[in-house]
Formats: C-alpha cells, structure tokens, sequence
C-alpha cells in the first residue's frame, strides 16, 4: 500500500505544478508571458521533469487560469448577491403562480416570500428541469444498470439543491433514506465550497447507498476558481491529476492524503474523509449493501477522483462494494498514466464506469487534451447527439471543442436544440415540457454553443431516451 501520509502539502506527490493566484500582481503575470523561468515566480510553485514552462502557449494558459481566478475572487461577493437575486426573482414568480399573479397575490396579502432555506425553493438549475419524481424507474429492476444510471443522474441534479429541499424530495417522493447533505471544507480557499448528498435505496436484499456531488453553480465564485484552476500534483505510480479537483475532494495543505485524521467535530468535514466513514460504518453494517458515486460537472471530476484515493489507501471494503461511478458532464481529472492506473484498477475490483457526454457540452473537452496541459479522458464515452442517439466512442467529437471548424456546426446545432424546445413535449409526451427558464438559457446557447448543452436537462432525456441499455447489457 502507497503511503500517502506528509509532513508538508507536497509530500505525497513526486512532481508538482501550483499555482496561487493570491500572490500574483499583475505585472508579474505580464512577465510570465515574456520569461520561461517560471521558478522566479512567487505564484508559481513547480517541481516536474523537464521544462514545461519554455512552451509560451503553456505559459499562455497559466496566465489565463491566473487572470480569471483571480476575476473570480474580485466578484465572488456581487456574483454570489446577483445570484441570489436571480434566483429569489426566479421563485418569486413559480411559487405565486407566475407575473400577474404576483401583484394579485401581493393585493390580497397571499404574496409567497421565497426563503432559500424552505424545502419549496429551487435553484437555477433546479428551475431549469424541474422534474423531480422516479416514476419512470417504477417499472425497472434494481439489478439492471439503466435504473442506477437514471437514479444517479437525478441525485447529481437533486445535489443543487438545498438540504431542506432534499429531504422532503428523498424522504416523501423517492421513499428513501436521506442520510445527509454535507457542506465540506476546502483548505486551500479556507471555506466549505464542496457539497455531497447522501441517500440509502433499500428495496428487499438490495440497498444501496447513492453519493452525489454537487457540480459547479452558475454564481458560485469558489467553484468556478476549482474549475479554472490548473495546478497539478503527480502521485508516484498513478500519474498527474487535477490540483483544484483534489483540494475540493479535501487535500489538506499540511498533510496532503492521510490514512486517518483527527478533526475537531466542530468544524466543517473533508468530503473524502466524511463519506468514507458513513460508508465504512454503513457497509460494514450491512453485507449485502453497496455503493455508487455520481456527479453532474464539477460532481462529476469529484466522482471519479474519490475511488482514486480510496484506492491508494487501499480501503477494501469501499472496493468490494462499490457498484458503479456514473458521471454527467464530467471535466478531465489527469493524464494518461493516471487513466492507465484507473483502469487497471477499476477493472481489477469489477467495477463499472460509465462516463456521459451530451453532445457539444463544452465541459467535458476541458481542461486541454494537448502537449501543453495533457489531460486525457479515460475509460469509454457514452456519447449522445441532439436526439439522444447512443455512441460509444473513446472520446467525444471536438475533443478541445475551439475548433473553428466545429462553429458553424455547433451554432446550427443550438438553433436546431432551441426549435426542440417547442416540439419534445408533443413528440415525447408531457415529461418533457420545457419552461421559459430554459427556452430562455437555449437562447443563450446560440451565443456559445455547448453551453446550454451542460445543463441537467439534456443528461436526464438522454438516461431516458437514449438505447442506454445496450451498452450496459455489453459492458
């Protein structure tokens, strides 16, 4: 068993690249795109073989990673009050009954105040797939891949939402066990900017235990600075992987990934940490239960890290019941030696990953599969075009999505999905209808397409409506 136990935040890594985004003045970020030494900079931290830092498009995209970060921390608190206006307005007019009732309702005094901590108040993206009930899995067996694939699909979207919300939607619609919604602890931004929900399914002799992480949120600032983060830590035998993802996961900046902790219970868990002990206790409590990990985005990249850890701490009750890793929209986690490391590993311990892509999604082709930032995906994609056909591909077309061949295609493509937006209901039947929240963001869409194509919605039809189960019953 790997050792991953330090005395300083890089001890468990043997090659590193961080970036602090805090310590970078601006004329220092003009200087990187003029100097290879990247060493000489306080914002730089860099211990790797070779010299990465001569490339100047390697530069180039240091010095941008930097900018927005540091755009992000300058916003964080008008982004996150614009937000929450955005979605107070939103609530404001579905839980009145829409404009005109609002000035009825507000008359008669029978005006509904929105309150983000009520079990009525959905988030941006909540509002932008409203469906919320398992109807559709009534009719399935718990032993067949689709039903874990479309239960984790709606979990990673259920994730956006707020713990009051989440346990009445799990406790009176699902009929399962919500076990928490856990707000975890970043060490490097010193804040709790990773959520996770957990759920128990029990049907007979088969319960399951459903992990879901949160993606990343329109107006959180945090999230968006995880994302844009492009530091990386390379682990001796398992290869480089994706520095902000691991600090969300609860990389401590002390101790890097212990065994075990000691942690004041007053403060705010580490997500690795949290979920492994309610895992431990719950699976050791029952023989006959698993376990699946799911994510939307941001969730996603968290999903499949997780295991990696789990892994390298060699938790072999965690790898004998894990049934399955389902992520949707998930950005790249690490480079080609790790994607070699994880299927060995996956394969090795039985366990299913199954990675969704919806069409020209702009945030699985992040970050670069390239010779500057190496990234790679790994593992099949289930691909799925704009009406919800089934591909089975190593990687998903355009895979670093700025292609200017690919523009033209891709805004024709968000035309055809916005006119989709009239007719799926009529075609699919009234499951399917969209609101004005999202007609509103397909517009967008013909702006930057593949944005649009992020959202929940678009993963839920194709769990749906897509011939899914053929590449299940194959795998």
């Amino acid at each position: 068993m790997m050792a991953l136990n330090c005395n300083c935040n890089k001890g468990f890594a043997d090659s590193y690249m961080l970036l602090k985004p805090e310590d970078a003045g601006w004329l220092d970020l003009v200087h990187v795109l003029f100097s290879r030494n990247l060493q000489n900079r306080n914002f730089v931290e860099t211990h790797a073989e070779g010299a990465l830092e001569e490339s100047f498009r390697h530069r180039w995209l240091i010095f941008v990673s930097i900018v927005l970060q540091k755009v992000m921390m300058f916003v964080a608190k008008p982004l996150a009050f614009f937000g929450s206006c955005v979605e107070a307005f939103i609530n404001l007019i579905v839980l009145n009954g829409g404009f005109l009732m609002i000035l009825l309702n507000f008359l008669t005094g029978r005006l509904i105040i929105p309150d983000r901590a009520s079990p009525n108040f959905l988030s941006c993206i909540g509002n932008l797939d409203t469906r919320v009930k398992l109807d559709h899995l009534d009719a399935i067996k718990r032993k067949d891949g689709r039903y874990y694939v479309s239960l984790a699909m709606m979990a990673s979207k259920a994730s956006y939402e707020n713990a009051a919300y989440l346990k009445a939607l799990i406790t009176n619609h699902w009929k399962m066990e919500f076990l928490g919604f856990y707000d975890c602890w970043n060490d490097y931004q010193g804040k709790g900017t990773t959520q996770v929900l957990v759920l128990l399914d029990s049907y007979e002799d088969h319960d399951t235990y459903v992990v879901a992480f949160r993606g990343t949120e329109p107006f959180d600032a945090d999230a968006w600075c995880t994302d844009l983060d492009i530091s990386w830590y390379g682990i001796p035998g398992v290869g480089k992987m994706h520095g902000g993802f691991m600090k969300a996961l609860g990389l401590q900046r002390s101790m890097g990934w212990p065994n075990e902790i000691q942690r004041d219970e007053n403060l705010p868990p580490l997500a690795y940490y949290v979920i492994r002990d309610i895992l431990r206790k719950g699976l050791s409590e029952n023989p006959n239960a698993k376990f699946i990990l799911t994510g939307h985005s941001l969730g996603g990249a968290l999903a499949i890290l997780y295991p990696t850890i789990m892994f390298l701490h060699d938790e072999k009750l965690l790898m004998e019941r894990l049934e399955g890793v389902y992520t949707f929209g998930q950005p790249r986690v690490g480079d080609d030696m790790y994607g070699k490391y994880m299927r060995q590993k996956l394969k090795e311990n039985s366990i299913t990953y199954c990675r969704f892509v919806y069409c020209n999604d702009i945030v699985p082709r992040l970050p670069y599969d390239d010779n500057d930032l190496h990234f790679k995906h790994f593992g099949v994609c289930l691909f799925f075009n704009r009406r919800y056909e089934l591909q089975v591909l190593e990687e998903e077309p355009n895979k670093n999505y700025f292609s200017p061949w690919c523009v033209i295609p891709m805004m024709f493509n968000a035309l055809l999905e916005l006119i989709r937006s009239f007719t799926i209901a009529y075609a699919n039947g009234p499951r399917y209808r969209e609101g004005w929240f999202l007609f509103g963001f397909r517009v967008f869409g013909l702006l930057i397409p593949g944005l649009p194509a992020h959202g929940p919605q678009d993963y839920i039809n194709s769990t749906l409506l897509g011939s899914i189960e053929r590449h299940l019953k194959v795998d």
